[in-house]
């Protein structure tokens, strides 16, 4: 019994002939009796009573009402399984990092799964290091996030800068400077992210460039709540520049000298004999073009 016969036999019922059903599917009558005939020994019953005017025995009717469903769920698994192969429909599984989880992600995503509605999304929300084993144990398929640390087994392709600000309150001796440089951070709160995140990493080296005397700090777990602590005039902090659209309340920006002020971003995946599957292939060009295009910095070499 296969798909085929099942339709030739909706078919016969729908048309209440043989001769007409056949004409219908294009097939010479001789095809359709074969089909049913082959079908009723299969089920070991007589489906269809011939004469002048076919009838459906008490089988034929219950087989036709239960295989009316049987025929769309095999129908809509071929559906599904061609949407597969051509990466129209999957499951993907994308790790990230912040601030582009909160600021940049939403939108392309919103644009992405409006391009490819079958297709569905989950996130995993963690820092550089975390995401990295994620993905060597194949718990993610993808990640958005910064470079991973040297003689990763991972392919790293970076697209963009993300610059970082001094963030403090109005009011703070700091303001009155128009750029701040490492050096003048020493004497003030400084508040920083966990000991884990990478850009906390990269603060610490700039840090370390204008010496390695001791700085006043407090740890914040989140990168995207630093803001607030300011905000509450708890200290300043080195934040991303995008977080700050609009400057909070009662806070000001400003620029901060020296180099490495910026964290290299892009899209993590194994390397190229793990290809990446049809569904995630299409999303990894669509965050690198939405990626690039949103970058003022561009493509990074």
């Amino acid at each position: 019994m296969d798909l085929k016969t099942l339709k030739t036999f909706q078919m016969i019922v729908k048309y209440g002939s043989f001769i007409r059903a056949a004409d219908a599917m294009n097939y010479v009558q001789s095809t359709v009796t074969m089909q049913i005939q082959k079908l009723e020994s299969e089920l070991g019953v007589q489906l269809i009573e011939r004469g002048k005017k076919i009838r459906l025995t008490e089988a034929g009717r219950l087989f036709y009402d239960q295989s009316l469903q049987i025929v769309k769920n095999m129908e809509q698994l071929q559906t599904n399984l061609s949407d597969l192969q051509l990466g129209e429909r999957g499951n993907i599984r994308l790790g990230v990092t912040e601030p582009t989880a909160s600021y940049r992600l939403p939108g392309i995503l919103e644009r992405f799964l409006s391009q490819f509605p079958k297709i569905r999304i989950s996130l995993d929300f963690a820092n550089t290091p975390t995401l990295s084993e994620r993905l060597l144990k194949g718990d993610v398929d993808l990640a958005l996030c910064s470079a991973p640390d040297l003689g990763s087994d991972l392919y790293f392709e970076p697209l963009f800068k993300e610059e970082f600000v001094v963030l403090m309150p109005e009011n703070h001796p700091l303001a009155q400077k128009a750029v701040i440089t490492p050096d003048d951070i020493r004497g003030h709160r400084l508040l920083i992210t966990s000991e884990t995140c990478p850009y906390r990493r990269k603060l610490e080296m700039v840090l370390q460039e204008s010496g390695n005397v001791p700085i006043d700090t407090m740890e914040i777990g989140s990168m995207t709540a630093l803001k607030y602590y300011v905000e509450s005039g708890l200290g300043i902090a080195l934040v991303p520049e995008i977080v700050l659209k609009p400057v909070p309340t009662g806070t000001t920006i400003r620029a901060m000298s020296g180099s490495l002020i910026y964290m290299t971003f892009g899209i993590l995946s194994k390397p190229s004999e793990y290809p990446l599957k049809l569904a995630s292939s299409k999303l990894y060009q669509f965050l690198k073009q939405e990626l690039l295009e949103q970058s003022p910095n561009g493509l990074i070499r």
